[in-house]
């Protein structure tokens, strides 16, 4: 599956947006047919999406094209993905419970399958729904507190077992995570702190819902230069001493031992998968 550091959601119903999806520079991008689209508009989204499909999956790429259908528990949900047959890009699939909800269109283990963890109940049963035909889980904290019906807060403390839970369970299933929305799209300063956060919680991205928020999660979720240097230092260092029987290093005045190595590989990893690295120095 490509990186996706950023996922940018454009209304379905809004072809004059979709120009705006391409040039933003996000890993992926999505024509919404759910939120963002009122149950009168739900036809019309649907026909403007397949409309623009063939040439975005020609411009972009199938693996960072997607289309999020209405949720299973909808009357539109069927329909949605029986029109998307074919047309090779990835699904997004919202609020989804259980794994039987797509057992009946069997044509999506062909795509990338991205669903959305954001319910209590889905929360619950994270675990068995990151699973193939499924190669990403975003988790939907806005949708979860109002299943929850708590109260939504800047700290997030409301949702943090539940986004931990969905890091493990996409962790646990070969998946990646993709970490929730900022509503508030002027706020770049919550925004790079969730990323943050998301990052060292082990997600792989952050849903983006305009455009000025995909340039700070590609940022955020590439290695810096300084950390890419600093982490090549240290696999270097570790297994030379390994070479030389050694299993723990004083490195740089800190203390490596495996875990820490495999820390550092997977820093390096994320960086090849990248474009390279796009941060500064001291930023990481």
């Amino acid at each position: 599956m490509t990186r996706l550091r950023s996922l940018l959601f454009a209304p379905g119903n809004r072809p004059d947006y979709f120009s705006r999806l391409v040039t933003s520079g996000a890993d992926g991008i999505v024509l919404d047919l759910e939120d963002a689209v009122p149950p009168v508009a739900k036809r019309d989204a649907r026909e403007e999406a397949r409309r623009a499909l063939p040439s975005l999956v020609r411009e972009l790429g199938a693996a960072r094209v997607f289309v999020r259908v209405n949720g299973p528990k909808t009357a539109w949900f069927q329909d949605d993905l029986d029109a998307l047959r074919g047309a090779g890009c990835g699904v997004v699939v919202p609020k989804l419970e259980s794994l039987d909800d797509l057992s009946t269109s069997g044509w999506l283990a062909q795509v990338e399958v991205v669903v959305g963890i954001e319910t209590v109940a889905a929360v619950e049963a994270a675990t068995g729904l990151c699973h193939a035909p499924v190669t990403a889980a975003y988790f939907g904290a806005e949708d979860l507190v109002a299943d929850l019906g708590g109260r939504r807060t800047e700290a997030g403390l409301e949702v943090l077992y539940a986004r931990t839970r969905v890091a493990f369970a996409a962790r646990l299933g070969g998946v990646r995570a993709i970490d929730q929305v900022v509503i508030d799209f002027e706020d770049d300063v919550r925004f790079r702190r969730e990323a943050d956060e998301a990052r060292s919680l082990g997600y792989a991205g952050k849903l983006c819902i305009h455009p000025r928020q995909v340039a700070l999660a590609n940022d955020v979720f590439t290695p810096s230069g300084e950390e890419v240097e600093m982490n090549r230092r240290l696999v270097e260092a570790f297994e030379r001493a390994e070479r030389e029987g050694r299993g723990v290093i004083n490195f740089e005045g800190r203390m490596v031992d495996q875990p820490v190595y495999q820390r550092a590989i997977a820093v390096l990893r994320a960086a090849e998968d990248g474009a390279g690295p796009s941060r500064g120095p001291g930023s990481a």
